[in-house]
């Protein structure tokens, strides 16, 4: 991709799962959100920390990762961690 050409939200999506799987190395388990400006990409996703049974035990990390508008990484950082059959609670801001 030229380096003004804006990437996809596929695209996006794409680069922040790889971002999961090769560079925190971890699997996904969900996509949250993906938000754009004309500055970057924000992609949050939530990936299993660690297996546990029952699987209701999981848990599960939050991760904000931010991507230029060309679909390279710029950067991430993880923003939760909870149980999978913890209740969260959005708010407006969210």
């Amino acid at each position: 991709m030229e380096s003004d050409e804006k990437a996809t939200i596929k695209m996006i999506i794409d680069s922040a799962l790889h971002v999961v799987k090769n560079y925190i190395s971890k699997e996904p388990d969900t996509i949250i959100s993906v938000e754009g400006d004309d500055k970057e990409w924000t992609v949050v996703v939530e990936v299993l920390e660690r297996k546990v049974v029952p699987d209701t035990q999981d848990i599960l990390g939050r991760y904000e990762i931010s991507l230029s508008l060309q679909g390279e990484l710029l950067r991430w950082r993880q923003t939760m961690i909870r149980r999978r059959s913890d209740l969260i609670e959005q708010t407006e801001e969210e």
